[in-house]
């Protein structure tokens, strides 16, 4: 049987008017044609390298901060308690180097602050989406990710040529002009490109439209993984997880023996395990031992994630993880306020690089992440793997509390998704 998960991700950031006074005219910088057509090649092609660096190298450990900086904010936030947690930190992360193309000034700066990207020059975060979108579409057999994005403009609304120009070469966007006027209809047409690129996992994302606004910017992220070693599911049996000190609800619990890389990291209290996927990318699991979720949120950041991997070790492991299917939505307005984004949501906003007809500001950024995990795929396919386990007695992993989870991708050192199962049947 295979193994399968699917999760898609997407960060919406809607974009409403301000009605001011339109803005001056302004010098964009265009890129020369050889740009253009520089990184614009097929699928299989191998990439160009930039600088004789990988380009989304550079913001691998940008994106990481952020991930856990957002990660924390999500986990402190009260309507968070005891819930399930689940989001794109690399698709929210795209959703608004995207918008910052659009945006100059403290409007810029802040945004890239947020971030990690200071010190970045705009064409190197542009250049290293660009490539990352490059990698991440490399699918094999064994995977499938998508990721790219949409811009939904307003009929007859006049948006800076060279904006959408941008984000249709380096953020893999699609532009298409919805009529919001008449917002259920327009609310209509958006779910419906959302819908279809994330598979039709995510397919009713957005309403309550204002009739006022201009544009909607979408970044979606779609994963389909297969398990490189799945579960038999005549394994599979009822059992107990705890999610906090008074409720305890019944879960499918998934059993596989196997050998698995795996780390006790003593002064956190935690264990950790690999689970990979075929092809590039793994799920690490994070338990912390009973009682110790707090300590561990409220510590956690990438360089626990480089000490786990330079220690796992790989051993026999009998594993236990629960069967679960979660949705997750986060409003991100309060929490990027909090992150130092806060003139992109007021009427200082500078998206002159956007549009120059009226000024605008973000109205709400809204994300939602689904994550299903389970033993089995669609297909059926005889296949046998033998593995030779050593004498010893295996450990035991049972994701019998609330834990951690991190799907990483290896090639380009990417958190592409993370969160925190608290009950798995929620």
């Amino acid at each position: 049987m295979w193994g399968k998960m699917y999760y898609s991700a997407i960060a919406a950031l809607l974009v409403a008017t301000a009605w001011a006074a339109p803005h001056e005219g302004h010098d964009h910088g265009g890129h020369t044609a050889e740009h253009h057509h520089h990184l614009h090649h097929g699928k299989d092609e191998p990439h160009p390298v930039h600088n004789g660096d990988d380009a989304c190298h550079l913001l691998a450990p940008h994106n990481a901060d952020f991930a856990f900086s957002l990660y924390k904010k999500l986990a402190l936030h009260p309507d968070a308690q005891g819930k399930n947690i689940f989001f794109s930190p690399v698709g929210i992360a795209m959703a608004l180097s995207m918008l910052a193309v659009g945006a100059k000034g403290s409007t810029l700066s802040q945004i890239y602050s947020s971030l990690g990207y200071s010190g970045l020059q705009a064409q190197q975060v542009n250049e290293g989406y660009e490539h990352l979108i490059h990698m991440l579409g490399h699918s094999q057999d064994a995977m499938q990710l998508e990721a790219g994005a949409g811009v939904a403009i307003r009929e007859g609304f006049k948006v800076v040529d060279q904006f959408l120009k941008d984000v249709q070469h380096y953020y893999n966007s699609e532009a298409f002009s919805v009529d919001f006027s008449k917002p259920d209809v327009a609310a209509e047409e958006i779910n419906k490109f959302i819908a279809k690129k994330t598979n039709d996992k995510i397919t009713n994302m957005v309403k309550d439209l204002d009739p006022n606004m201009v544009m909607i910017l979408i970044n979606y992220m779609y994963f389909r993984g297969k398990w490189d070693k799945p579960f038999d599911a005549q394994l599979t049996h009822k059992a107990d997880f705890k999610v906090d000190k008074d409720t305890t609800v019944q879960v499918d619990m998934m059993k596989r023996t196997g050998r698995y890389d795996i780390y006790h990291d003593p002064a956190n209290q935690t264990t950790v395990m690999m689970v990979p996927y075929k092809g590039n990318t793994s799920m690490m699991i994070v338990l912390p031992d009973d009682g110790k979720m707090k300590e561990l949120e409220e510590s956690i950041c990438r360089h626990h994630l480089k000490n786990w991997h330079d220690k796992l070790f790989r051993s026999s492991v009998d594993l236990f993880m629960p069967k679960f299917s979660i949705s997750a939505t986060s409003k991100l307005n309060d929490i990027l306020k909090d992150m130092g984004v806060t003139d992109a949501f007021s009427d200082t906003a500078d998206f002159s690089g956007m549009t120059e007809e009226v000024k605008v500001k973000v109205s709400q950024v809204v994300h939602q992440a689904v994550l299903n995990v389970d033993e089995k795929g669609t297909e059926a396919a005889a296949a046998t793997t033998i593995e030779i386990m050593p004498m010893s007695l295996p450990d035991t992993v049972m994701l019998n509390q609330p834990f951690l989870v991190l799907i990483v991708e290896d090639s380009t050192k990417s958190i592409l998704f993370m969160g925190k199962i608290t009950n798995p049947t929620e």
